[in-house]
């Protein structure tokens, strides 16, 4: 089973995504946790490369960019795991990039849709959470120095929030909604009952 943590930038999903895994370690049920883009030494570079403030990349580039990384990801980590009987849990999946690229961007929807399903097969998550807020809100949570991605401005936020609900709304059996305002404890606490019925 792989489950994905999905927001825009300040909406705690990593947070939660640490949580449930040390909720699952303590259980023994050996969780793996991973990070888009990332997890691999070369998703790691390539990680690097986009989100350098000082680089300009055009959104094709961008898009092929992030499935080189999780194309490494799916076949350096996710299928081993997923083979072996773990429970992969991923901050950041393909919904990312259909929210981020797609609406964010505006890039082609259906070529970033394709090209994911042609990556993934049938490793696409079984459970997403996405942690909602509004993008004003979410901005006065990102500190210090901004990445490329979290510099941009306020309208594409917006475009990638509205994105990761219309994605919601099109699945609401995957998805699963949460109000990220809520304190992180409540927040953790409805992420583990849902696991818990779901698993």
């Amino acid at each position: 089973m792989v489950i994905s943590f999905e927001g825009i930038d300040g909406s705690g999903k990593t947070t939660q995504a640490k949580l449930l895994v040390e909720t699952l370690t303590v259980l023994n049920l050996n969780p793996l946790l991973v990070r888009e883009p990332g997890g691999t030494a070369v998703g790691e570079r390539i990680r690097e490369l986009l989100l350098d403030k000082n680089l300009t990349i055009s959104t094709e580039t961008e898009i092929l960019l992030y499935a080189a990384a999780r194309a490494e990801l799916l076949q350096e980590v996710i299928r081993p795991a997923v083979k072996a009987g773990r429970l992969v849990i991923c901050d950041r999946y393909i919904d990312s990039s259909i929210a981020y690229q797609g609406y964010g961007l505006e890039g082609d929807l259906k070529w970033i849709i394709n090209l994911n399903q042609q990556l993934a097969g049938k490793l696409w998550p079984s459970l997403t959470f996405l942690l909602d807020l509004p993008v004003e809100q979410a901005g006065q949570r990102c500190s210090g120095l901004r990445d490329r991605i979290e510099q941009r401005e306020i309208s594409f936020h917006k475009r990638v929030r509205r994105g990761y609900l219309e994605l919601a709304s099109c699945d609401p059996q995957r998805f699963v909604i949460l109000n990220a305002l809520w304190p992180v404890k409540k927040l953790q606490q409805a992420i583990w009952e849902e696991v818990r019925q779901r698993c």
